[in-house]
């Protein structure tokens, strides 16, 4: 969108935003990536807890749910005893990735630029600088 847009052209609905919700919630963007990136393009619950540092079980339930609820990923039951949960990138999903990797690439080739921005009061990220 140019400076200068009509207003109702930021509608609660409009694709800037619904893409934007993809960042919402930091472990939807993290999953696509370490999904593609690392496993690729599925993989068992266990594996994707491992490979996600710092994120609960209970959140990555619920984000794969979410996930899975807005057509991004598949869960698979697979038939083992004890039963295993597998997930893989759906064709929307894999479209979303290059979204996320653009992204991704941006903040390691612009780390400088995120050090110099202040920490948010709800940021992990100390605010001390070396």
């Amino acid at each position: 969108m140019q400076s200068g847009s009509e207003e109702q052209e930021w509608r609660e609905d409009c694709a800037p935003r619904r893409v934007l919700e993809i960042f919402s919630t930091k472990w939807t963007s993290m999953i696509l990536h370490t999904l593609h990136a690392l496993h690729g393009g599925q993989a068992r619950t266990g594996v994707l807890q491992r490979s996600l540092p710092g994120i609960s079980k209970k959140m990555l339930v619920q984000t794969l749910r979410e996930m899975e609820a807005s057509g991004l990923i598949e869960r698979h039951v697979e038939s083992v005893v004890p039963p295993a949960v597998r997930y893989s990138l759906t064709p929307l999903g894999r479209r979303f990735v290059d979204l996320v990797d653009l992204v991704y690439d941006w903040g390691r080739k612009n780390g400088d630029a995120l050090d110099e921005m202040r920490a948010r009061a709800s940021s992990r990220r100390s605010t001390s600088r070396a």
